[in-house]
């Protein structure tokens, strides 16, 4: 053996004694050495570093936040960090216990192969920050992101390296992804204020604004905590139950809260909501409910996800917290649709950890429903951390209050206001300030045409200065005009402008959930685009058409058919494309197949795919994935244990096929 390995056996032997002492300090809270014994043995890592040039990316003296980046760089995500559905009341809670009674009960049934008994698994909800942690096949950490839109998040890894109950190695031989939340305890918040220049107003914010801090000495400073509770990504042994799983988590030594409590019945989880709910104020750190999960993983899967959550996991959320306080005045703000909605001036009060000085009113329907007039007191509720609420007037201050007032003008551009139903709008489209900044921040975002270094600043000078009165209008921008605009030097004037021309390439998806469409998302886009391929084909698609592919309602398939009747809409969109941009739709997002534009069944167990990987390999065919057979079914692949589906398919004549002549189907194409 060689003088260079014994160095680094003797660095990896220090840096493994003081990882195990982090883990008894920071996880365990049971410090198995004094601090003046730990940093002798620190300190005699950085010497031994600083005299071989050694530095393993595990060592803890990669912890020190000493840099300042500049920019926050993009992170897609292994697998998709879901949202959760909600429940703010017990009833809730057994409504979806109950639907997921009967669809195990169903399958136990028909199949041979019976689920268990359903088991849930509780644990808090952390009122943090979501963060999801990367390690590869040697066990380091080689990401720590933020959750973003849940499939693409920020790079943070500098900053969570600064969580030290966070391992920087794991004794792991898969890629995994693993997902937790960092929070701020009462004691790290108490302990920065006393120091701070400017004090933090509350955990959440302190631990967020940590995270999110280019300086990250600044989130050092803040000495944040973590909890995880999720393995989002796994590239080794699969987990035949959350159980498993968090036993995984716990072993890998990442921080786990020790509250994991398994529940069979609704008075069980009842108990246990109260019970968590009664010592909410005595911890160290916030919640603000509890999650509740199915624990079998196959039941999970036969469970599924809906467009936004999953359908095996819920968040009950504790009552949220209300105050009172005088309304001063009402706002009217003009929104990109051209609603003009009213915001309420509040006197300032503290509520939920946050200073609240605005509150929604929704529409005036909702002003005379609740009887909330100016100079009153009201109750503001603040729930989940959304934009506050005002739920009612205190009833003895109304005499003194004045009614409010709907503007007969558009607060902004003078235009007369039109009112459609409950609410109202200014119509003008072209020049109404709010209406078109708002509009253009909405193309440029990172969803739709993706224009780097585009903000709301920059979209109000376009429009005040440089007289940017449509979409169009972004494409005949030139560097010397830019260079015009407050901050804008040369090198932020090119930066812009080679944006707005990188943007013109852009995916059709994008191309059309940048149009603004109302109640079109960028899911809906893309479902939008897997079916009609093409700009020219949605435009002239028909409300049968469109309230055929899979969740598009009446509501938002009458809106996209009006939407491309507009004159101006269809001018706006052929200007854009006469002045450079193409949309393109990735022709092998679909492959050719004899399932193209099938509408296919699947039933039974399958040795290749699980529910989800078939639906996925279906839709990657071009096929359509129906839950249920009818005279429309194509076809009916039936795995093993196939139940009433084989029956049906078998009465209705449709072609059943099993899995190895599906795949023969599409690999002899």
């Amino acid at each position: 053996m060689n003088k260079d390995s014994n160095v680094s056996n003797k660095i990896n032997e220090i840096i493994k004694e003081l990882n195990k002492y982090a883990y008894d300090y920071y996880v365990l809270d049971n410090p198995a050495v004094s601090d003046k014994e730990y940093d002798k043995k620190y300190d005699q890592l950085v010497k031994l570093e600083k005299e071989t040039g050694m530095v393993f990316p595990y060592s803890p003296t990669q912890r020190v936040g000493d840099t300042v980046l500049t920019q926050f760089q993009k992170y897609v995500h292994k697998s998709k960090l879901w949202s959760m559905d909600k429940a703010q009341s017990l009833d809730q809670i057994y409504e979806w216990h109950k639907r997921n009674l009967k669809i195990v009960d169903l399958y136990n049934s028909t199949h041979e192969d019976k689920l268990p008994k359903l088991k849930y698994i509780l644990t808090k909800k952390f009122d943090g920050l979501t963060v999801n942690c990367t390690y590869d096949q040697k066990g380091n950490f080689i990401k720590g992101a933020t959750r973003g839109t849940g499939e693409i998040g920020e790079d943070v890894t500098e900053q969570i390296k600064t969580i030290n109950s966070i391992p920087l190695k794991v004794n792991n031989k898969s890629l995994i992804e693993v997902h937790g939340e960092a929070i701020m305890t009462k004691k790290a918040f108490e302990e920065y204020n006393k120091k701070a220049d400017i004090p933090l107003k509350n955990l959440r914010n302190g631990a967020a604004g940590a995270l999110r801090n280019l300086n990250v000495a600044e989130t050092a400073r803040r000495k944040l905590s973590a909890f995880f509770y999720d393995v989002g990504y796994n590239e080794g042994t699969p987990f035949e139950n959350y159980t498993e799983m968090m036993k995984f988590i716990k072993d890998m030594g990442l921080p786990q809260d020790d509250y994991i409590k398994e529940c069979e019945t609704i008075d069980e989880i009842k108990e246990q909501l109260e019970y968590i709910e009664s010592i909410r104020d005595e911890l160290q750190y916030d919640i603000d409910g509890v999650v509740i999960v199915v624990d079998d993983i196959k039941t999970r899967e036969l469970l599924g996800c809906t467009i936004k959550f999953p359908r095996w996991s819920i968040a009950y959320k504790f009552e949220a917290q209300e105050a009172t306080t005088k309304l001063l005045d009402v706002e009217w703000n003009v929104g990109r649709s051209g609603r003009v909605t009213p915001t309420a001036i509040l006197e300032p009060v503290e509520l939920a950890g946050a200073t609240i000085k605005r509150a929604t009113l929704n529409n005036m329907d909702d002003i005379i429903r609740k009887g909330i007039k100016i100079g009153c007191r009201v109750f503001v509720r603040r729930s989940n951390d959304v934009i506050p609420e005002i739920m009612g007037a205190v009833e003895e201050t109304l005499k003194d209050g004045k009614e409010i007032e709907t503007p007969t003008r558009c607060p902004y551009c003078g235009s007369e206001i039109i009112q459609d139903g409950v609410h109202y709008f200014c119509e003008n489209t072209l020049s109404c300030k709010p209406q078109l900044v708002k509009s253009i921040v909405h193309f440029g975002s990172r969803e739709a045409m993706n224009i780097e270094g585009f903000s709301e600043k920059t979209a109000v000078q376009l429009f005040e200065k440089l007289n940017i009165k449509s979409i169009p209008d972004l494409y005949r921008l030139n560097k010397e005009q830019l260079m015009e605009l407050d901050k804008f030097g040369e090198k932020k004037s090119q930066n812009l402008i080679d944006s707005i021309e990188k943007s013109k390439d852009c995916d059709l998806a994008s191309f059309i959930y940048a149009l603004g469409i109302p109640n079109v998302g960028k899911k809906t886009a893309s479902d939008l685009v897997n079916v009609f391929m093409s700009l020219d084909n949605l435009k002239i698609a028909t409300y049968e058409e469109l309230v055929n592919i899979k969740d598009i309602g009446d509501t938002v398939a009458n809106t996209i058919v009006e939407f491309f009747k507009q004159d101006n809409i269809i001018k706006s969109i052929e200007e854009l494309l006469e002045l450079g941009v193409k949309p393109y739709f990735e022709a092998k997002q679909i492959e050719k197949s004899i399932f193209n534009s099938k509408t296919v069944v699947v039933t039974g167990l399958l040795k290749n795919y699980t529910r989800i990987t078939i639906k996925q390999k279906l839709e990657s065919l071009g096929a359509k994935v129906s839950e249920s057979v009818s005279k429309k079914t194509d076809y009916v692949i039936a795995g093993e244990s196939a139940g009433s589906k084989y029956d049906k398919a078998v009465k209705l004549g449709v072609d059943i096929i099993d899995e190895d002549q599906f795949e023969n189907m599409f690999t002899n194409k």
